[in-house]
């Protein structure tokens, strides 16, 4: 049994829409371990989905190679199957079935034979988004965007439930999402992804307070006290950014919460007393935005519907 579950290679996907070329991936190189849970986080469009929908076998790549679960997605797409679970986009069930009859018509679809998809549907039916990519009981799970169009509550609801199966059953779980909270909550790793390429691939935890650290501000009296402050913060801290602005100091470190009480008897020992300090931690949307320049919370809040595929993306 590999230790392996995914590795690619330059996976690279193409498509032709109206006589041109969109690189949809671009040089994939992706390593995802047995029972990890993995968040590819990125904007829409970035590739998350594409790359989703050929580690899947649903298209073949443009070139490069990839194994799933010790098989290629090219020349074994039938064994690949029988080792995932996959919940696309949209809605999972057929609008003509129930949702029991869904279950047990994928299970059939994945190889089980009649009764013992009828007794896996009985089991998962009260989670039916994730029993649909669960009924074979396989031992890698792919989810994209799984919580999209529900409310606070179900999202915490399913958000615990995918925990709970990764905990629980240590399945291998790769989920794209564009909420940052899920991915920071429960990815061992995030995988930011955009213009089809990783540009960054690490805990949440490391992507956070190595690329971005910390941000600490600081109130003062007048801007010569913010010009001292500046001074005594950089002592305090020499790989720190100090910034100050008018009476306004701003301090990126990795280690916000640990600097500020000896900062703040520093400057009062010094006759330079604070008014106020706020340390805000960083997010991945800081993350987004140091790699890329640009909000990953406003190109999802900006992003235009995607209009149906042509019958080349839907292959």
């Amino acid at each position: 049994m590999t230790n392996t579950m995914i590795e690619t290679h330059a996976l690279t996907r193409h498509f032709t829409v109206k006589k041109h070329t969109v690189e949809a991936v671009r040089g994939l190189d992706l390593h995802v371990g047995r029972g990890e849970l993995v968040a590819l986080l990125g904007p829409n469009g970035a590739g998350k989905s594409t790359t989703l929908r050929m580690l899947t076998t649903l298209i073949p790549p443009t070139s490069g190679t990839a194994r799933v679960a010790g098989y290629d997605v090219t020349t074994d797409q039938r064994a690949v199957r029988q080792h995932i679970g996959y919940i696309g986009q949209g809605n999972g069930a057929s609008h003509n079935q129930r949702g029991r009859d869904e279950l047990v018509s994928q299970g059939r679809c994945y190889g089980l034979a009649g009764t013992g998809a009828k007794a896996r549907a009985d089991l998962l039916v009260e989670s039916l988004d994730l029993a649909l990519g669960m009924v074979h009981a396989p031992e890698l799970l792919f989810l994209d965007e799984p919580s999209t169009g529900l409310d606070p509550q179900n999202r915490a609801n399913l958000q615990g439930l995918i925990t709970e199966l990764h905990a629980s059953r240590g399945t291998t779980i790769v989920l794209t999402t564009h909420y940052l909270e899920e991915a920071d909550a429960m990815a061992q790793r995030v995988i930011v992804v955009d213009h089809g390429a990783i540009i960054a691939d690490d805990t949440a935890h490391r992507l956070k307070t190595e690329l971005v650290g910390d941000r600490i501000m600081v109130s003062l009296k007048d801007t010569d006290q913010a010009v001292q402050a500046a001074e005594r913060a950089h002592r305090a801290d020499p790989s720190a950014v100090v910034t100050p602005d008018g009476s306004t100091l701003t301090i990126r470190t990795s280690g916000g919460p640990e600097l500020v009480p000896d900062l703040l008897r520093d400057l009062d020992r010094v006759g330079v007393p604070a008014l106020s300090v706020e340390v805000v931690r960083p997010t991945l949307d800081d993350v987004f935005l140091h790699l890329t320049g640009r909000s990953l919370r406003e190109d999802q809040s900006t992003a235009t519907p995607t209009s149906t595929p042509t019958k080349e993306i839907a292959a």
